[in-house]
């Protein structure tokens, strides 16, 4: 269950939490077991999953690597982040 914003802020927040909502795309992934929700842009997905499909690999695999990754650092960012930071570095190689 995610916080709706538009319930608990009223007026601009309200508005700019709805409006940023519609640009996010959700999925649900398992990493380690438990299940999970991403929400990233639509860019961010679309190039994930070509990245995927270049390696022949699953998207799971994929952010599981990406998340082992991400775990190594200190304080290790958020997941959405570390996703969108490993694409840019991915585009510019």
């Amino acid at each position: 269950m995610g916080l709706d914003l538009r319930r608990r802020t009223g007026g601009v927040w309200g508005l700019l939490a709805g409006r940023f909502a519609l640009f996010m795309r959700k999925r649900s992934i398992t990493l380690k077991g438990h299940r999970t929700s991403i929400a990233l842009e639509p860019e961010f997905w679309a190039a994930l999953d070509d990245f995927t499909e270049t390696d022949g690999r699953s998207l799971a695999s994929l952010i599981a690597r990406i998340d082992r990754d991400r775990l190594k650092q200190d304080p290790p960012p958020g997941l959405a982040s570390a996703l969108r930071v490993y694409v840019l570095r991915r585009l510019s190689a």
